[in-house]
């Protein structure tokens, strides 16, 4: 699972999630990759089944670069404690993903090898999700 090695604070405040993403909007690495076209959280769980998919459908072609990083954590109070008493602990951590911002990216792979892959990936995702190439951003 992906974590921060060390953080400056243990707990973070919600915020919000506005605008479209700028930066990672463009495939830097790879041929091929999936774009987000909503806003949401992903969590670390998220990303290792999705990865997991994309790498078993690649069949150890190619390559795969996981452009997001879970750096939030989400706090939880156990269950069946009462109101107040402070914030819950840390139980996981989630990637803030604005839309338009890529999750992954493979290269060294088939045009229909990388679609099936990415539409597999995308399915253990919990937004919807657009298969991107190069040719698409050569264009722009």
């Amino acid at each position: 699972m992906l974590q921060p090695k060390k953080t400056n604070f243990r707990k973070q405040q919600k915020g919000r999630i506005k605008g479209l993403a700028t930066r990672g909007a463009n495939l830097s690495f790879g041929t091929y990759g999936i774009k987000s076209l909503e806003a949401g959280y992903i969590t670390s769980r998220q990303i290792e089944a999705a990865r997991i998919a994309l790498s078993r459908a690649m069949q150890k072609e190619g390559q795969v670069w996981i452009r997001i990083f879970p750096d939030k954590p989400i706090t939880k109070k156990p269950a069946e404690v009462r109101m107040g008493k402070g914030k819950g602990n840390p139980e996981y951590w989630v990637a803030v993903v604005k839309p338009g911002s890529l999750i992954f990216e493979a290269g060294g792979i088939t045009d229909e090898v990388a679609k099936e892959a990415m539409r597999l990936a995308s399915n253990k995702l919990p937004m919807k999700m657009k298969f991107v190439t190069k040719r698409e951003f050569a264009t722009i």
